[in-house]
């Protein structure tokens, strides 16, 4: 929702309903993840994309349906459906769609959800999309401190509560199962918790050309990127418009000051790119300590790489904790820019985090994604 969500609060806010389709489960090779949203409004209009242009067509007949009746339905489509040639999804992947009607009425806290998502406050939106008529629709809105709504159980709500912020946490979305009345091991009843948490952090050390174009890449894939370095002269947010922010620190300084603040976790990327000893091995012995943290990257030749190794073990570093760093950094992709050195290190964050091979595809056999 976190794409359309402007266009539905503004809808909302004038009291105009609109249909609200969101990709609750996939399976094989779906084109788009859980949370991908379209949205049909009052007037017609198509906004979003739950399939990357494979089933917009049947999805905005279904939009039109709910706004129609003001009933939610769960919609399958995929290889297993005899129609699913006919609705156009031919890549051979399973998606699940929910589809609700949205308005004051019926998604009271739409503006509570809209702000905290404008903000970058944590919030997470429980949705029953399968399970009894009764429930079907309705949700739970859990903020860290508290929550909002319901779904007409007690015990389930404490259920989604505590589950719901763990996923919140994580900054991931999830399907959950539970018995009608919140059983943890019952069934007849599915919950889509969508999180809304702030955007990991993308942390590029080292003010030089390379690192405007990590920086850029890292924003368009979704991280809050900080620059950092120790040298004023160099690091000046005019040099680096695709950051955040740009710090003038020493380096080891500032991750161990922002590790100490809880602003490091385990879906932060962090990109060490001075490769010189002086700044990076003091760096990379705080990184490679922290107990959480989703990628550490350093750059530089197969010379410094194995000088670097030397220092850092001087200075006690593990081989347990020297194996959780990418050195050097990236995929090979022959890359020789700045602009191409950098998709080589996204590629391989990408490919670490959902387990690629970073393999050609056409040279594979079998499902894309797996």
């Amino acid at each position: 929702m976190r794409d359309v969500v402007r266009q539905l609060e503004d809808w909302w806010d004038k009291g105009e309903p609109a249909a609200l389709a969101t990709v609750v489960g996939t399976y094989s090779s779906a084109p788009r993840q859980p949370g991908a949203s379209m949205l049909v409004g009052p007037g017609g209009e198509a906004v979003g994309s739950v399939s990357g242009g494979c089933v917009e067509g049947a999805v905005y007949e279904l939009g039109q349906q709910v706004l129609s009746d003001g009933r939610p339905i769960l919609q399958r489509y995929g290889v297993s459906d005899d129609d699913a040639f006919a609705v156009g999804l031919t890549c051979g992947g399973i998606i699940d769609i929910f589809v609700e009607k949205v308005d004051p009425e019926q998604y009271a806290q739409l503006g509570a959800v809209a702000e905290a998502i404008r903000d970058e406050s944590p919030v997470a939106v429980a949705t029953v999309v399968s399970g009894p008529a009764e429930r079907l629709g309705t949700r739970l809105i859990v903020w860290p401190d508290r929550t909002d709504g319901g779904t007409g159980s007690a015990r389930l709500d404490d259920a989604i509560r505590d589950d719901a912020r763990g996923l919140l946490d994580a900054g991931r979305n999830a399907m959950l199962h539970y018995g009608v009345d919140g059983q943890r091991r019952g069934e007849g009843l599915d919950v889509f918790v969508e999180s809304f948490a702030p955007p990991p952090r993308m942390i590029v050390f080292g003010a030089i050309d390379f690192a405007a174009a990590v920086a850029k890449i890292g924003s368009f894939l979704g991280f809050r990127v900080t620059v950092c370095d120790a040298r004023p002269v160099f690091a000046t947010a005019s040099r680096f418009p695709g950051a955040n922010e740009v710090v003038v620190e020493w380096p080891h300084r500032y991750l161990a000051a922002e590790a100490e603040a809880g602003r490091i976790d385990a879906r932060t990327a962090l990109c060490v790119l001075t490769h010189d000893p002086k700044f990076d091995v003091p760096l990379l012995e705080v990184a490679l300590r922290l107990p959480e943290v989703g990628y550490i990257g350093a750059m530089g030749s197969r010379r410094t790489h194995e000088d670097r190794l030397e220092r850092l073990r001087e200075v006690g570093v593990t081989e347990a904790e020297i194996e959780r760093m990418s050195s050097p950094i990236g995929l090979d992709l022959g890359a020789r820019t700045p602009e191409e050195t950098a998709v080589s290190i996204a590629a391989e964050m990408i490919a670490l985090h959902w387990g690629g091979a970073g393999s050609r595809l056409a040279e594979r056999q079998g499902p894309i994604h797996v």
